[in-house]
């Protein structure tokens, strides 16, 4: 019986994580086939006829511990998601009883960790720094862009555009994200960061996120505003960051971009067929 026609007849499994409010649905497709298409996953992620998400997440079988694929709320692909990342480490050490995980996404290798306390710890790998990899549409110094504001351009796996403000309150959020994720710089659009300074190792950050839109959080970001900040000099290369949904901690060392907080398993549940016939 091919696999979608299954799911019709019996339904999806599916987790319901987030790590500070930037929340998840998760499909497991180690054991069986979980035919995740653009449609679907935008069809999961409407808040009101949906389940609502961040961002969808497929583990699938690979050559490491697991392999990780990612869906943003409208359907597009992401190759990263740092706090989904860290939710699914912590599902299979709770699975498996190790405090060590290895996993692989389109970003690459990533190394997760128990880190005590409940929070769970994740390797996002090196910075994309040149403008060919972040990506954006011609040769420029990624530091400070010839946009307003002087932002800068970092990739985490994903497009990151951060703009270091005085009061990250006071930018009203849905009006400039919705204006910057789509400007010409950035040609697989972005993800737009309004950052203050707060002290030599403490930010407070808000997230525009591409493809979602405002995020209680998100842990490609704040990876990429820790190492804008720590480029332009404004901090050190450790840094806690404070989100509208909690505290992350950003450890840029010389291995990669460490990610350290806590995530939280809400609950489990199952797609009906009548929702999945419903998306066609």
């Amino acid at each position: 019986m091919p696999a979608m026609q299954k799911r019709l007849d019996t339904g999806l499994p599916f987790i319901k994580m987030h790590g500070l409010g930037n929340d998840f649905v998760i499909v497991d497709a180690r054991a069986h086939d979980a035919p995740i298409t653009p449609a679907l996953a935008k069809g999961i992620g409407h808040r009101q006829f949906g389940v609502g998400f961040d961002q969808l997440a497929v583990i699938e079988n690979g050559e490491a511990d697991a392999h990780l694929v990612f869906y943003n709320a409208d359907g597009s692909t992401s190759a990263a998601c740092g706090n989904a990342t860290r939710c699914i480490a912590r599902l299979l050490m709770n699975e498996t009883g190790r405090s060590a995980l290895t996993l692989t996404t389109e970003r690459g290798t990533l190394h997760a960790r128990d880190a005590g306390d409940g929070r769970t710890s994740v390797n996002m790998g090196h910075p994309q720094l040149d403008w060919r990899e972040v990506p954006l549409a011609e040769e420029m110094d990624t530091l400070e862009l010839p946009i307003e504001g002087a932002p800068t351009a970092t990739g985490m796996g994903n497009p990151h555009c951060t703009f270091f403000v005085e009061n990250a309150e006071a930018i009203p959020l849905a009006e400039f994200g919705a204006r910057y994720e789509y400007h010409p710089l950035y040609p697989e659009r972005t993800n737009v960061q309004v950052a203050q300074v707060i002290g030599p190792d403490h930010i407070r950050m808000r997230v525009w996120e591409r493809g979602v839109g405002i995020t209680l959080a998100s842990g490609s970001s704040s990876c990429a505003t820790a190492v804008a900040a720590a480029r332009r000099g404004l901090t050190g290369r450790k840094v806690r960051i404070d989100l509208d949904g909690g505290t992350l901690w950003i450890d840029w060392r010389d291995d990669g971009v460490w990610m350290t907080g806590p995530t939280c398993h809400v609950f489990s549940g199952t797609l009906t067929p009548e929702f999945l016939r419903s998306l066609g």
